[in-house]
């Protein structure tokens, strides 16, 4: 009878005391972390538990930084870095809290006078280090709002008929960085609020750093916003609405105002006010092809016309094309934090603790950015953070002690990028 082939490979296996981890780059970061003094950053900032008996702050918000770095989606997942232990006794961690008391710890905050804000201290402090490395004093800022499905207990209902929640996200478009973000509940509206939070974002810019340029979306499209730019002297390009005014402006046009725009488009731009601003605005409108719906051939003009309101002086293509960039500077940039640090997913009953833990996670972001900014090679800034995980994060690696030193073994073809890294983290290391 013929002999059938074993399905399995020839291997046999076994168990090893080595102290290896899966997650060598990762070790790299927490190094980077120790390096910006964060601990002493974060428990200078929040004022959590005073017992000598429990946690600090920054020892709940260590391992849930590197928990989203590495991957992790839940506050669960935390014990995947605690069982590392190579990488805590690299890191020099003695213990991490369990995911329970990490939950408690959150909630916590969250009824702590001074938790929120202590956060957004930290935050300011990554940010002015990340400006620096610029060279740049004005930048631009650029306001999404976006929903976070959430089936919990205090979850409201959005716009899109969802439980969830709708946060509004700042980012400073040059760095890449979040200056600001609210927490809110899903059933307020993209637009409510939006004067006082670009405020808010304007403040806590570093000394000796401005906001000079603001794009948004629609959700914007607010007197008192062109007003405060006016006043500030930040030149603005936001997403208009088709009101009744807008209507007929565009009613009124003569058809030699439209000029050719992107093939089969066309585009124009209008001077323009609302009731309530105080200088006019240009208003910019581009046309494009339509094919009217048979059934309602009334149909919303906005399937039709796109506009952006502005008091940029220029080519109606250029501003329109800066504008457009928001894309790319805010909304593919949520969507990273989103999905590329797991805040789609809150891991609490109460709008308050997921909003710790939502700052949690912008704090991750940014110190993600800065560790790009400062410790990368410059070829891989463009490099999401779930590409640099499978490239660099994820390496296996060994630690070993030998004649009274700490060994840590990486792969060979691995060596290089990994001593760059460490000497750039060296070299950008806080001294006091």
């Amino acid at each position: 009878m013929k002999n059938i082939s074993s399905p399995l490979l020839s291997f046999k296996l076994a168990a090893t005391d080595d102290k290896i981890t899966p997650n060598a780059g990762l070790g790299l970061f927490g190094e980077f972390l120790y390096s910006q003094r964060l601990s002493k950053l974060i428990d200078d900032n929040i004022l959590g538990f005073k017992s000598n008996h429990s946690y600090k702050p920054s020892e709940f918000v260590t391992p849930l930084l590197l928990m989203l770095h590495g991957g992790g989606r839940y506050i669960e997942d935390v014990r995947e870095i605690a069982n590392d232990e190579a990488l805590l006794q690299l890191l020099q961690i003695p213990a991490i809290p369990s995911s329970s008391a990490i939950g408690d710890w959150l909630r916590f905050i969250a009824d702590a006078k001074g938790g929120l804000s202590g956060l957004s201290s930290c935050n300011r402090e990554i940010l002015k280090r990340g400006l620096k490395r610029t060279g740049k004093k004005e930048f631009t800022l650029d306001i999404d709002a976006t929903q976070i499905v959430a089936e919990k207990q205090t979850a409201k209902i959005t716009y899109k008929g969802e439980h969830g929640y709708m946060p509004i996200v700042g980012h400073i478009a040059e760095a890449g960085m979040v200056v600001h973000e609210e927490f809110r509940d899903g059933n307020i509206s993209p637009s409510t609020g939006n004067m006082e939070f670009i405020k808010k974002c304007s403040s806590k810019m570093p000394k000796g750093k401005k906001i000079a340029r603001f794009r948004a979306d629609s959700a914007s499209y607010q007197a008192e916003i062109f007003n405060w730019c006016e006043k500030n002297d930040v030149k603005f390009a936001v997403g208009g609405r088709m009101d009744s005014s807008v209507k007929e402006i565009i009613h009124d046009l003569d058809e030699s105002k439209w000029l050719p725009y992107k093939g089969f488009s066309s585009i124009t731009c209008t001077p323009h006010s609302m009731k309530n601003t105080k200088t006019a605005f240009n208003l910019i409108i581009i046309r494009r092809p339509w094919q009217p719906d048979l059934l309602d051939p009334q149909a919303d003009d906005s399937k039709r016309y796109v506009l952006v309101a502005t008091n940029i002086e220029g080519k109606p293509e250029s501003i329109v094309r800066w504008y457009n960039q928001r894309g790319e500077a805010s909304e593919n940039r949520i969507k990273e934090l989103k999905i590329g640090f797991s805040m789609e997913y809150m891991p609490c009953g109460t709008t308050e603790a997921n909003a710790v833990y939502f700052r949690i996670g912008v704090l991750a972001y940014n110190l993600f950015r800065l560790f790009k900014m400062t410790a990368m090679p410059t070829e891989w800034s463009k490099h999401t953070v779930q590409t640099i995980r499978w490239k660099f994060y994820q390496t296996a690696g060994k630690l070993v002690m030998h004649a009274g030193h700490v060994w840590f073994k990486v792969r060979r073809s691995c060596l290089n990028i990994f001593e760059e890294v460490r000497a750039r983290i060296r070299e950008f290391a806080i001294t006091t």
